[in-house]
C-alpha cells in the first residue's frame, strides 16, 4: 500500500545563526515543500528516485536494505552515503519498518527548485521521520545538524517563533499576516549557500553572544508586531546591522543593492539563497536589471 508524506519548506526571517545559541527566531513555512511516496515491495532493495520541481530526476539509486541495516555503504558517492546514514539512524530509532528485510519503492517530489535553499534536506528528514514514526528533531541532530527551526516549519502551517531552551525546541505558532504583505518580496541570489560552512564561520566569529541574543529577541518581537511598513523596515535594518557586526560581513544591501529604495535583509545563511526586500514600490524591475530574475511576492511564497 502506498503511503504519502509531505513537509513544508522554510524561510528564517530573524535570528539567523543566533538561533543556535538560544535566540528567539521568526520563521515562515512556504507554500512549496517536498512529498515522499513509499510503496512496499519484497525486493530487499529500496529503489529511491528523487524529482526536482521541473520533474527532472536528480537522484536515482537502488539501496540494498542490508546496507542500511549495517550502515555500510556500497559506494563512495557522498549523497548515497548520506542517505544510507539517515535511513540507518531512522531504522535504529524504529526497527519495525525494515525488520523483515523488505523493500520499498520510494519517490521524493520537490515543489520548489532544489537549489533555492528552501529546505531540501529538512523536508526530507521530516518526511523520513513521518515514514518511520520517529522524532524528526532527533533524526536531524543525528544527520545534518542545525537548530531545527526548519523541522518546525516542515510541521507547521503557520508562522512560528522558534527557540532552543536547554537544547530542546520550543515552537510557538504565531499570527503573522502583515497589512503591508504586498510590500514584501523574496529574491533568489542565484547561488546556494552551504549552511554548515556558514554556521562554522559564525561560531568562529561570535562574541558576547548573550547580549546579542537579548537584542535579537527584541528585534524579532518588533518585526513580528510591526504595524506598518516603516516600523517593519526599521527593525529589519537594525537586525542586519547587528548581525553584520557579529559575522564580520557587510550586509547584503550594502554589498549588492546600495541604491535600493527600501530594505533588503538576508535570510538564513548569509551570502546565498533568498533575501527579503521591503519596499513601497514593486522592485521587480530593479532586481531584474541587476540579473536577479527569481522575484516572488510574499503571498505567493508564504503559506
Amino acid at each position: 500500500m502506498k503511503k504519502t508524506f509531505y513537509s513544508n519548506g522554510k524561510l528564517l526571517i530573524t535570528g539567523e545563526y543566533t538561533v543556535l545559541d538560544g535566540a528567539q527566531a521568526l520563521a515562515l513555512p512556504t507554500k512549496s515543500g517536498q512529498y515522499l511516496e513509499v510503496d512496499s515491495t519484497n525486493s530487499g532493495i529500496i529503489k529511491w528516485v528523487s524529482h526536482d520541481a521541473d520533474s527532472s530526476i536528480w537522484f536515482n539509486e537502488e539501496l540494498p536494505v542490508e546496507a542500511i541495516l549495517s550502515n555500510l555503504p556500497y559506494t563512495d558517492k557522498p549523497e548515497v552515503i548520506t542517505l544510507i546514514n539517515i535511513l540507518h539512524k531512522a531504522h535504529v530509532a524504529n526497527p519495525d519498518v525494515l525488520q523483515n528485510n523488505n523493500g520499498f519503492d520510494v519517490k521524493t517530489i520537490l515543489t520548489f527548485p532544489r537549489h533555492w535553499g528552501l529546505g531540501t534536506s529538512s523536508t526530507l528528514i521530516n518526511n523520513i521521520a513521518q515514514w518511520f514514526g520517529i522524532d524528526a528533531y532527533t533524526l536531524l541532530a543525528e544527520s545534518f545538524g542545525g537548530s531545527g527551526y526548519d523541522i518546525a516549519c516542515a510541521q507547521n502551517n503557520t508562522a512560528i517563533t522558534y527557540q532552543l531552551k536547554d537544547g530542546l525546541p520550543v515552537v510557538s505558532p504565531v499570527s503573522f499576516d502583515p497589512a503591508f504583505a504586498d510590500n514584501i518580496w523574496f529574491i533568489y541570489l542565484n547561488q546556494k549557500q552551504n549552511s554548515r560552512e556558514a554556521i562554522a564561520a559564525y561560531r568562529e566569529h561570535r562574541k558576547d553572544i548573550a547580549q546579542i541574543i537579548t537584542r535579537i529577541d527584541i528585534l524579532t518581537n518588533d518585526i513580528l508586531l510591526a504595524g506598518d511598513l516603516q516600523t517593519f523596515s526599521s527593525a529589519l535594518e537594525k537586525h542586519e546591522v547587528l548581525m553584520s557586526g557579529v559575522l564580520g560581513i557587510a550586509p547584503v544591501q550594502e554589498r549588492l543593492f546600495p541604491d535600493f529604495k527600501g530594505v533588503v535583509k538576508s535570510l538564513g545563511a548569509w551570502g546565498g539563497d533568498f533575501v527579503m526586500a521591503a519596499s513601497k514600490d514593486n522592485p521587480t524591475q530593479y532586481f531584474s536589471d541587476k540579473g536577479y530574475t527569481t522575484i516572488i511576492p510574499y503571498r505567493k511564497m508564504i503559506l
